[in-house]
């Protein structure tokens, strides 16, 4: 591969439909302010390289990132992009990632709003996120060792797998479709109303108004803080080993939970049955 190391770039398109270049400590910044700088490439890898200009990775095959460090200004990164892996490296542009397949991400610092959209195949790992509309439509993700601060988070997400994560996000999980969370954290209000076939195991889940209007959802082994109205209009099977403020008019299935401050049923469509367990 080629190599270009300790040099800078500011003009438009300045290395586009490069194959096969490796960058070392290069910058993609400066008063002609181009963008675009690596469109249309193929086997590019970046290491310890500052990304200050806009959309620098679009429509490119095979990336690696490692080092470097992208801007507030580096909005909207990697689009359109295939076989891409990010380590070690700070990704603070709007919209960093979108319509990418086949994406690693590891060892990362990511503050991005509507980070994530419309990927396949996307693993993170041992990262930090900060931002909204997390992962919006995504299919075939795994998260493990990931924490995340933000509002909307996994929503319409299809076939995802999430391990030892501490999530932070309201409205989290909605309309999400074949979702398996293990061993985590789930802070937020309005949790995961409408999706379809979630299950949590050996979680903790805390807020407001959690897991309404769900299909197929399961709870197992799993504790609640601070949860009020869960399960309204839910199909769910629930094993909770904590107290529960209120349950309300659960469709149908069974909630076991070790004591409840209230169980509301005031609709005919409430078949659900609430077991509180004798307490030895």
């Amino acid at each position: 591969m080629k190599v270009i190391a300790n040099q800078t770039f500011d003009a438009e398109r300045a290395l586009y439909g490069v194959d096969g270049v490796t960058l070392d400590n290069c910058k993609f910044d400066g008063p002609a302010d181009g963008e675009s700088a690596l469109k249309e490439g193929k086997n590019i890898v970046a290491q310890n390289c500052y990304f200050n200009l806009r959309y620098p990775f679009w429509h490119d095959h095979g990336v690696v990132i490692e080092g470097s460090h992208m801007t507030e200004l580096c909005r909207a990164a990697l689009w359109y992009s295939t076989d891409i892996s990010i380590k070690n490296s700070k990704l603070h542009g709007i919209k960093a990632l979108r319509e990418c397949q086949n994406i690693h991400v590891e060892n990362c610092d990511v503050a991005s709003v509507e980070f994530g959209w419309f990927c396949k195949n996307i693993t993170l790992k041992d990262s930090a996120f900060a931002g909204e509309y997390f992962l919006l439509r995504s299919q075939d993700v795994k998260l493990n060792n990931v924490t995340l601060k933000g509002k909307y988070s996994f929503q319409y997400v299809t076939d995802m797998v999430i391990e030892n994560c501490n999530l932070d996000t309201k409205d989290a999980f909605w309309h999400a479709k074949n979702v398996v969370v293990k061993n985590s954290v789930v802070k937020g209000e309005y949790l995961g109303w409408y999706a379809e076939n979630l299950t949590f195991e050996n979680c903790t889940i805390i807020g407001t108004q959690p897991l309404c209007y769900c299909k197929g959802l399961k709870l197992i082994n799993c504790k609640m803080e601070g949860c009020d109205l869960a399960f309204e209009r839910s199909e769910v099977q629930a094993d909770i080993h904590s107290h529960v403020e209120s349950i309300k008019n659960v469709t149908s299935g069974l909630v076991s939970v070790d004591s409840v401050g209230e169980v509301i049923v005031d609709e005919p469509f409430a078949q659900g049955t609430v077991i509180v367990r004798l307490q030895n």
